[in-house]
């Protein structure tokens, strides 16, 4: 199944760095896709878009992550010519991911 029939998402950017939160529809999915979504499963599935480290903040209370994307916006709002400078299609493209269906 698709991340997206489990979560949605939203971005946000600072210079070259790009954060995506996933946030779960039923916090019943929360312990299922914290065993799935890694930072390595994020990274991998973003391929060569992101060239540096990629971090997951857990947040319980709310059902959702937030992955902190390091050199993901090639270089940066004012740096790039990239046509998605703040990053906001890759939100969808994590969405895409193929995960797990939940037991």
């Amino acid at each position: 199944m698709k991340l997206r029939e489990l979560a949605h998402s939203r971005t946000g950017d600072k210079g070259n760095t790009l954060n995506i939160s996933v946030i779960c529809y039923d916090a019943k999915h929360y312990e299922h896709l914290r065993a799935v979504l890694t930072s390595e499963r994020v990274k991998t599935h973003l391929g060569e878009v992101v060239r540096g480290e990629v971090v997951r903040y857990e947040l319980p209370g709310i059902a959702a992550f937030n992955f902190v994307l390091g050199h993901a916006l090639g270089g940066g709002v004012t740096r790039s010519l990239a046509l998605d400078a703040h990053g906001k299609s890759l939100s969808s493209a994590l969405m895409g991911l193929e995960v797990e269906a939940p037991a």
